[in-house]
């Protein structure tokens, strides 16, 4: 078995919202894969403003969660800036090897938390280490809609979306990535935006323990736009570079069209000039709109931006220990 030193355990952080059947459920499975790996974990909780009280959470004694923390805020800011919170919470609050963060709803098995961690291991503690999915459960229609986002993804920003939250780091670099500013909008692409190392497991993804998902169409929409929306910058210079790109095609066909017009004797429609004349001037535009989409990024980022690890206790109403092994 590992010791049980602080240096050598793990903070399990999990948001929540309203989700607590599921949780239920999967706390002892999640005790049970640890305490098979000879592991160690302290499981913290970010209530994201549920509007249903957790009642009788921990139903028996835990083998390998030690502590099991409810940290409450004061309103539902959304998962993503859930788990910014609680990221930022345990960079300041926790003594540990490692941060893994999940799920509640099982889709992040409990059985792929040890290999998680076990690959952390293996990097010497000098990775972040992402579950690549190698096979989702949802529906068609939820996977058509992914399938559509990280399309989106790629053509705007170059970089394909391969990982969720499921992930396991070591707290040196929680303690980087809480003052990272697009923490806030989304976890794993603040990740790749802040160039910090990282390693994908391929893991299949499992099944929801109890309930529904609230991950409808909107809520999608709203996910993809804040992964989408950490990588503004990038993007801006893209577009500007793409429409630069059309506008100088444009111009050249432009010419090449007016120098057979007045230059030959070859007939052309008499659209053409107009037609021509009409696309310069809409590719010219894009290219206004890129280049102050650019800017307007870029004043963004000298305005004072939310850090995490500095704005995050604004939104902590209480921390509450529900479990320990001593009570």
């Amino acid at each position: 078995m590992a010791s049980s030193d602080n240096r050598e355990s793990y903070v399990i952080l999990i948001p929540v919202f309203d989700d607590w059947d599921s949780l239920r459920l999967l706390v002892p499975l999640l005790d049970s894969e640890l305490a098979r790996a000879g592991l160690h974990a302290r499981l913290l909780v970010i209530d994201d403003g549920s509007q249903v009280v957790a009642a009788d959470l921990i139903a028996s004694p835990l083998a390998a969660l030690a502590v099991v923390d409810i940290l409450r805020l004061h309103r539902n800011v959304g998962h993503q800036r859930a788990i910014a919170i609680g990221l930022a919470h345990v960079a300041e609050n926790e003594q540990c090897a490692g941060v893994v963060v999940m799920d509640s709803d099982g889709e992040d098995r409990p059985s792929d938390v040890p290999l998680l961690i076990d690959a952390l291991n293996r990097a010497e503690m000098t990775r972040a280490i992402f579950a690549k999915r190698a096979r989702r459960s949802e529906g068609i229609g939820f996977r058509m809609s992914y399938w559509l986002f990280r399309l989106l993804h790629e053509v705007l920003t170059g970089i394909r979306v391969e990982v969720g939250n499921f992930s396991a780091l070591p707290l040196g670099m929680v303690r980087r990535l809480a003052t990272v500013s697009e923490l806030w909008n989304h976890y794993a692409a603040a990740v790749v935006q802040a160039h910090l190392p990282r390693e994908l497991v391929p893991m299949d993804r499992g099944v929801r323990l109890a309930g529904e998902s609230r991950m409808n169409f909107a809520a999608l929409v709203t996910h993809g736009l804040s992964a989408i929306s950490v990588f503004a910058d990038r993007i801006g210079v893209r577009l500007l570079v793409a429409s630069t790109a059309l506008g100088a095609g444009a111009l050249i066909v432009a010419v090449g069209v007016l120098a057979v017009r007045f230059g030959t004797s070859l007939a052309l429609p008499a659209w053409a000039t107009s037609a021509m004349g009409f696309l310069i001037l809409l590719l010219a535009q894009a290219m206004i709109l890129s280049l102050m989409f650019t800017l307007f990024v870029q004043l963004g980022r000298s305005t004072g931006p939310f850090l995490p690890a500095r704005d995050y206790k604004h939104f902590v109403g209480s921390v509450h220990r529900i479990y320990a092994v001593d009570d």
